[in-house]
C-alpha cells in the first residue's frame, strides 16, 4: 500500500508557515525572516518515503489584496483550498486567530480534512496555549489541533505521524529523488530577494523582484546573472549603496548561500534597474510567475 497526497500550508502572514515547511521537509525551501509576506508563490517541497510521498505546498499569507502583485498572490492560496488532500491552517500563539473569519469559513466548509497547528508554544504558558486550543477548536470544529515551534523542531515528529495517517492511497505524483517542483532559477532568486529582506528596512524589500536572466551550469561553477527590479531611483540608489558596498553584500551573501545550496562554486552578477509599475503589469507578473 502506497500513500501519497499535497498537503497545503495556509493562514496568516508571519505565522511561520515557511518555517514549518522547511522543518517539515528538512531542506530551506522557503524565505524566513521576521517580515510579513516573504513568501510570495506556492513553494512545493516533496517528502519521499519506501510506501509515502508527501508533496507539501507553502504558501502566501492571506491578505486583502490592494494591487495586482497581491491578488496573484491570494490566487496562490485560494487555489491551495481547493487541491488540497490534507490542509494545515497555520495558526499562533502571538496573532488573533479570526483575523479573517472569512477565510477561516472557507476553510471550514471545504470538507478537506484539516489540521490546525498552533505555532510558536515556546512563547506562551500551558494555561494560555490550552485556552487557545479550545478557540481553534470552536472556530475549526471539526480540525485536529497539533502545538508546535517549528523553529525548536518541537512535536515536528508528531504533526508528520498525523499527516502520514490522514493521508490517501495512491501512487507517487513525482519521481522519488524530486524534492521541489521549482527550479534552480526561482531558488536563485528566492536567495537573492531574501538577502533583501534581511539587509534594507521600510518599503525596499516589498518594492523588489528578482529576474535571473542566465543560468549557466558548469561542472565547477554555476554562473548567474540576476536583475534586482525596484519601483523608484531612489530605491535603486538605496540597494547599490556608498560606492556599491550594499549591493556587494547582498551578492556575497546570497553566493555564499547558493554555494552551500549547491554544493559547489557559483558566481554571481547583480543589476538593479528601475520598473515603476510591476507590482500592477500584468506582463512583468507574467514574467515573474505570478500569472499565467
Amino acid at each position: 500500500m502506497h500513500k501519497s497526497g499535497f498537503v497545503n500550508i495556509i493562514g496568516n502572514p508571519n505565522v511561520g508557515k515557511s518555517t514549518l515547511m522547511n522543518a517539515l521537509v528538512g531542506e530551506r525551501l522557503s524565505i524566513i525572516t521576521s517580515k510579513a509576506q516573504t513568501t510570495r508563490h506556492r513553494i512545493m517541497g516533496i517528502v519521499n518515503g519506501e510506501d509515502f510521498q508527501i508533496v507539501y505546498s507553502d504558501t502566501p499569507g492571506v491578505l486583502k489584496p490592494n494591487y495586482k502583485l497581491q491578488e496573484s498572490m491570494m490566487k496562490f492560496v485560494t487555489g491551495a483550498l481547493k487541491d488540497a488532500d490534507i490542509i494545515l491552517y497555520v495558526t499562533d500563539t502571538v496573532e488573533q486567530i479570526d483575523k479573517h473569519s472569512e477565510f477561516l469559513e472557507k476553510v471550514k466548509l471545504s470538507g478537506i480534512p484539516t489540521i490546525a497547528v498552533i505555532n510558536k508554544i515556546d512563547l506562551t504558558t500551558p494555561d494560555k496555549l490550552e485556552e487557545l486550543v479550545d478557540k481553534v477548536q470552536e472556530i475549526l470544529p471539526d480540525a485536529e489541533i497539533v502545538p508546535v515551534s517549528a523553529k525548536n523542531y518541537f512535536n515536528i515528529g508528531g504533526l508528520f505521524d498525523l499527516i502520514l495517517k490522514k493521508l490517501p492511497e495512491g501512487p507517487a505524483f513525482y519521481p522519488k529523488d524530486a524534492l521541489t517542483d521549482k527550479t534552480m532559477r526561482f531558488f536563485a532568486s528566492e536567495i537573492i530577494r531574501e538577502k533583501i529582506f534581511l539587509n534594507y528596512d521600510k518599503e525596499i524589500p516589498y518594492s523588489v523582484e528578482i529576474a535571473v536572466e542566465s543560468y549557466k551550469e558548469e561542472p565547477a561553477i554555476d554562473r548567474i546573472r540576476a536583475v534586482i527590479y525596484v519601483t523608484r531611483d531612489s530605491q535603486k540608489g538605496i540597494l547599490i549603496g556608498h560606492q556599491g558596498k550594499m549591493l556587494k553584500k547582498v551578492g556575497t551573501q546570497a553566493r555564499m548561500e547558493l554555494e552551500e545550496f549547491l554544493g559547489k562554486k557559483v558566481f554571481l552578477e547583480l543589476f538593479v534597474k528601475v520598473n515603476q509599475d510591476w507590482k500592477n503589469n500584468d506582463r512583468a507578473l507574467r514574467n515573474f510567475g505570478y500569472m499565467e
